[in-house]
């Protein structure tokens, strides 16, 4: 493998928190902790609330629609995601997120480490 992967962290963010935003934070925090060794591998990371979050900001209460965003925004990424990192979670989060895209159209664990690391060339200056 030559390329990094741009890999998704698919687990829950506001499921189980009773929209308490202590526990919405917390994990965000969880799924933020697994980016770390993603990239240490040599992929990209990528958390759906990254980009789900900013456009709720800039949308009117009336048409965020909170969750539908939030599904929209994670079916719209794996279009471009190689592989998916699956956090343990609700059933729900995981199986709205994986009726998007075929399990079997790319890789899909709950170990980073099961990830290949990429084999990079290095740009010439």
């Amino acid at each position: 493998m030559t390329t990094p992967l741009l890999i998704l962290i698919a687990g829950p963010y506001r499921s189980g928190t009773d929209g308490d935003p202590a526990l919405i934070a917390r994990n965000l925090a969880r799924l933020e902790e697994a980016a770390g060794p993603i990239f240490r591998l040599g992929h990209v990371p990528m958390i759906g609330e990254w980009v789900a979050l900013p456009v709720l900001r800039t949308l009117e209460p009336v048409d965020a629609g909170e969750g539908d965003v939030m599904y929209e925004t994670a079916r719209r990424l794996l279009q471009h995601c190689d592989a998916v990192l699956r956090l343990p979670g609700s059933p729900r989060v995981r199986t709205k997120t994986s009726r998007s895209r075929r399990s079997s159209d790319f890789p899909s664990t709950g170990r980073s480490t099961r990830f290949p690391r990429p084999r990079l060339r290095r740009l010439a200056a």
